[in-house]
């Protein structure tokens, strides 16, 4: 199977993940089949560790925070090889959009944050309810979410607060003066810069979503750096 293949497939896979993995229902058990067909196929070296989790998260002896816990790990497993998959089939994502072109904006991100299976961290001084209502649907349900924020939190926390309380998301909100771009990673393998605060991109000028290659490893620290140094706002 080539490169293009194993990443559809692959996608395909976690768009129809289950609930609940651990249940051992036969839809847990063609999903779970599924994934370890696709980590052997990308020949990668943690196939016979993706095994021990799922015979971890199939056995109801074992306590359920380590099933769940098993769980986690063979996803992150599934992250790695999709994002090294699109990094040898599609290259790091880089895209220009057009003053005015806003739906094209959104669907950019909306299709990145989309992909997320385990955490993803929001930096942007501005984000806001508006922020809340158009991106947060589309992340999906079992990822926990972090924001970063600074100059609007009298918006955007009571947004949150009823976001996660309807939909019962794991969201958190920090706050710090020290920001200035807008950024977002994913899973904590992959990071993004946008050129535009998310609820204004492409509004007024030209913008773009490039993906951090290179410099990843040190971005990611610096802002899980000052995440861990800023105030949290939500939950109180």
């Amino acid at each position: 199977m080539i490169d293009e293949q194993l990443l559809a497939e692959l996608e395909d896979l976690l768009r129809a993940k289950p609930e609940n993995l651990t249940s051992g229902d036969a839809d847990a058990i063609e999903w779970l089949g599924r994934a370890l067909a696709i980590i052997e196929n990308s020949g990668s070296f943690q196939s016979v560790t993706a095994i021990g989790y799922v015979r971890t998260m199939q056995n109801k002896i074992i306590g359920g925070l380590v099933r769940d816990s098993a769980k986690s790990d063979l996803m992150v497993v599934l992250s790695q090889i999709r994002a090294s998959l699109r990094m040898k089939t599609i290259g790091p994502v880089s895209t220009a959009i057009g003053q005015g072109m806003v739906f094209n904006y959104f669907d950019e991100v909306r299709k990145i944050i989309s992909s997320a299976t385990k955490d993803i961290l929001f930096v942007d001084p501005y984000l806001e309810a508006e922020f809340v209502s158009r991106y947060l649907p589309y992340i999906p349900s079992n990822v926990r979410i972090r924001l970063l924020a600074s100059k609007r939190l009298d918006q955007l926390i009571p947004a949150v607060e009823t976001f996660s309380k309807q939909n019962n998301i794991s969201i958190e909100v920090r706050s710090t003066n020290n920001i200035h771009d807008r950024h977002f990673f994913i899973d904590g393998i992959s990071g993004f810069q946008s050129g535009a605060s998310f609820k204004d991109g492409a509004v007024k000028a030209p913008t773009g979503i490039i993906q951090i290659t290179d410099a990843f490893p040190a971005v990611q620290k610096t802002y899980e750096d000052m995440w861990e140094a800023s105030r949290k706002e939500f939950p109180s």
